[in-house]
């Protein structure tokens, strides 16, 4: 359905009634319903809408499937139609909100412009709006987020919190001058922390009692590797949850802060004003800490500091954008870090990436095609059967519902810290030996399971 037209109801409206716009005959829209007292709801509807529709009967399957399709219905009972001249803004985001979404785009187009969701990781087009209406609703969002209204040549970053009764969340702003106007990607962070769950994102039993143990030790550094969007932030968030105790000093330095945590001291990067991750690490090791959180190891400095801390009695928990576990110590000693310093100060080396789960009520059972797969992957005996996305109303007929974390778990033990010292670059007969799972190795657990579809691990088995 073109966005255009979906946006003439609500999502509410078109549950409650039963309808779905399916196209306009000059002034008149046209909607499916599969109401069989379609001229008392056509009266209705014109009353409410104010406008004259015409209707047409489908079989409820059908239309069951356009409203799953193209409305998803709020977890928040409330429902408005965004108005795009008066607050349109808060709308937006607390329609965002309510969708579980993480990301808003606001995109300027040649003819028009669009606002897309990502929605359990794929982005999702919602809206379209007029090119005379993009640029105040650009002003709007730069006002909240105290940017700049007259800069428009350069790119921005900002924050706004959004409080209603139910809830207070913020919302982090980037802005990116493009050929047509201002791109701007807003953020939803999650404040509370309380409901993330380390048990709950993915780990196997085995996994978890290798991460239990490694995080349990009372100094070293602890990295957990993987794309933007992967979960690092939440499992390191997790991690903090069960070794935030009274007795432990907790500090971290964060850009930026997207969680809150009781007990926990958490400080914002400024790097405008030289208040960068090495300038806060030094500052944390005069401030008596027992756990130090730094959002990302970016640099040499960043790790050089890390290291320090680590060697002077403290846990240091980060993330670093690197492809596996193992191939983070390489991108260590790339920064310029001594082998022999990250052999004695790395406790734990992880992996991590994020799949999208199959539809327990829609996917489908299918013979393996070795097609499918990528090439020189070779299936496990084992693997004959997998299954794949089909969609239906319980999963807005994408196939997939909710997404899980998969690791790979590396501890630094004496065999390996020998490996890291001389620079190895392959580690395979010893993991193999060791029994360690790699991404590769859960991608294939997952798929035997019938957890996710090949289409969603392809990347991993390579």
């Amino acid at each position: 359905m073109p966005v255009n037209l979906k946006q003439i109801i609500t999502a509410n409206q078109a549950f409650h009634h039963r309808i779905v716009p399916i196209g306009k005959e000059q002034d008149i829209t046209i909607f499916k319903t599969d109401s069989s007292h379609q001229q008392e709801l056509k009266e209705e509807l014109e009353i409410l809408l104010g406008f004259p529709i015409q209707l047409e009967y489908e079989d409820t399957s059908i239309i069951q499937s356009y409203l799953s399709h193209n409305y998803r219905q709020r977890t928040n009972s409330a429902s408005q139609k965004l108005d795009f001249k008066t607050n349109f803004l808060s709308q937006l985001l607390q329609t965002a909100k309510d969708y579980n979404s993480s990301d808003i785009h606001l995109e300027p187009q040649e003819e028009t412009c669009r606002v897309r969701f990502r929605l359990d990781g794929k982005l999702k087009e919602q809206f379209l709006i007029e090119p005379s209406e993009y640029p105040q609703i650009i002003n709007q969002v730069k006002i909240q987020a105290g940017l700049d209204i007259s800069q428009k040549r350069l790119s921005q970053d900002g924050r706004i919190t959004v409080k209603s009764i139910s809830n207070e969340f913020d919302i982090r702003v980037s802005t990116l001058p493009t050929l047509h106007g201002e791109k701007i990607v807003l953020r939803i962070l999650k404040r509370d922390a309380e409901e993330v769950k380390l048990t709950d994102l993915g780990f196997t039993k085995d996994e978890f009692a290798l991460y239990m143990e490694g995080i349990r030790k009372p100094n070293g550094i602890i990295l957990i590797s993987g794309p933007t969007g992967s979960g690092k932030t939440t499992t390191l968030y997790g991690t903090l949850k069960i070794l935030n105790t009274e007795e432990s000093n907790i500090l971290t330095i964060e850009d930026p802060i997207e969680y809150t945590l009781q007990g926990i001291n958490q400080v914002q990067l400024k790097e405008d004003i030289g208040f960068d991750f090495p300038a806060a690490l030094r500052t944390f090791l005069r401030q008596d800490p027992d756990i130090i959180m730094v959002g990302e190891i970016r640099d040499e400095k960043t790790a050089t500091m890390a290291i320090k801390a680590a060697l002077t009695g403290h846990l240091v928990l980060s993330t670093i954008h690197t492809n596996s576990a193992w191939a983070t110590i390489s991108r260590l000693i790339d920064m310029g870090i001594p082998p022999y310093l990250i052999a004695s100060t790395l406790n734990l080396s992880i992996a991590q990436r994020l799949v999208r789960k199959l539809c327990g009520l829609c996917k489908k059972k299918v013979p393996v095609n070795a097609n499918l797969f990528p090439d020189g992957f070779e299936a496990p005996d084992s693997l004959n059967f997998c299954y794949e996305a089909v969609g239906c109303p319980n999963c807005y007929h994408t196939g997939y519902l909710g997404r899980q974390a998969i690791y790979e778990i590396l501890p630094i033990e004496k065999e390996l810290e020998v490996a890291i010292k001389e620079n190895r670059q392959h580690i395979e007969e010893y993991v193999q030996t060791k029994g360690l799972k790699t991404l590769k190795n859960n991608a294939i657990r997952l798929l035997m399971e019938g957890e996710t579809s090949i289409e969603e691990v392809y990347s991993l088995l390579k």
